[in-house]
């Protein structure tokens, strides 16, 4: 079993980038211009490396090496994204590497492209290349090709090298267990032995609502390769353990009115199988609450009244004050019921919640993240 933090050491001491190896200070996909380069890179790679892995490794310094660490990324976004634009796409997997000089927000990432039969290419226009783009690795540059276009097998026996010698080991598994159950000390870590073979640790901030147990600030860590899950303070989650997998599901707090009602959103599953091998699938599992349209028309028009008075700076009420913390909650609500506008009115008044201070501020975040979260699944 290859120990990730291990392999990215393994890659950075073997060489500058290079026809399988590429690494990147952060990567932007929120962009045109950050998914475009990225997809550059990952069709080059594929092409250049049809029998063997080749890596990106994001959040380390160019010109040094160093490792300071990006934020959390959820590997789904990357995948889509490369289903989407590519034409015989790789697989190609994102993982979260922590690191024990980074704080506890900060991992590096390391995507994973998986060998393919046949060409990769563009399938559609981006930023400034065109579909049916070729791309290769010319040294450490990814470079478009348009003719004489040869797979050519020349890494293998490198990678194979690299990859054999981040194999995991007692003492490593060991020492990253009780690192976590001291660093995660405050949050009742845990630890499972899954098919003899993997140990995965967990920790977690444990709420109780009715006769359902939540989890926020949820750290899993899978010790046999360093690999990181993380759910903030702000996510609240369901866990699942039995003999063959560890199943996570996250929940939005879509309730009306100060009252609490959980949604299912996603579900990981982390399967391990008897052939020393592991998967980690999500699947979306949403099903917007659904209320009275009437109560919604109500609802929906006081506040846009209530943003009215607050944006003239009239004073509001106690009860005003309420229903304004639960406006952005509501807009949402509304939204997922079939009023169109109501996501559009929710960004509109983005100035007025900062304005009115930072309690409210947050709420407004909160149905902002619930909503990206939604849409992007």
């Amino acid at each position: 079993m290859i120990n990730k933090r291990l392999l990215i050491k393994n890659l950075l001491a073997h060489n500058n980038e290079n026809t399988f190896f590429d690494k990147k200070l952060r990567i932007n996909i929120g962009e045109k211009e950050g998914k475009a380069k990225l997809l550059k890179h990952i069709c080059a790679l594929a092409n250049s490396n049809p029998n063997n892995n080749s890596f990106i490794v994001v959040g380390v310094e160019d010109e040094d090496n160093a490792i300071v660490g990006v934020d959390f990324f959820d590997d789904s976004k990357i995948q889509n994204l490369i289903n989407a634009y590519l034409t015989n796409p790789p697989i190609v997997q994102y993982e979260n590497i922590p690191f024990p000089h980074l704080p506890d927000d900060k991992v590096v990432g390391l995507v994973t492209i998986r060998p393919i039969e046949g060409l990769t290419s563009l399938r559609k226009n981006i930023w400034k290349y065109f579909g049916g783009a070729v791309f290769f690795r010319d040294g450490s540059i990814s470079m478009p090709k348009v003719f004489d276009i040869e797979i050519k097998d020349v890494n293998s026996k490198i990678v194979t090298a690299i990859e054999n010698n981040s194999q995991n080991n007692i003492e490593l598994t060991l020492n990253g267990v009780f690192d976590f159950l001291k660093n995660r000390k405050d949050y009742n870590p845990q630890y499972k032995v899954f098919k003899e073979y993997f140990v995965v640790c967990w920790s977690g901030q444990e709420k109780k609502v009715k006769d359902e147990v939540f989890y926020s600030r949820v750290d899993i860590e899978l010790v046999s390769e360093q690999v990181r899950l993380f759910f903030s303070a702000l996510d609240e989650v369901s866990i699942e353990i039995n003999n063959d997998a560890f199943t996570i599901i996250e929940y939005v707090n879509l309730g009306f009115q100060n009252q609490d009602k959980y949604v299912k959103l996603e579900e990981t599953l982390i399967e391990f199988n008897n052939n020393v091998s592991y998967n980690i699938t999500s699947k979306l599992l949403f099903k917007s609450p659904e209320y009275d349209k009437k109560e919604l028309h109500h609802i929906y028009n006081s506040n846009l009244a209530l943003l009215k008075k607050v944006e003239q700076h009239n004073t509001l009420t106690l009860q005003q004050e309420t229903d304004l913390k639960n406006s952005p909650i509501t807009f949402l609500i509304c939204y997922f019921n079939g009023f169109t506008d109501a996501f559009s009115q929710l960004e509109k008044a983005k100035s007025i919640y900062k304005s009115y201070g930072k309690d409210v501020y947050e709420l407004y975040k909160k149905s902002i993240r619930i909503y990206r979260k939604v849409k992007y699944n």
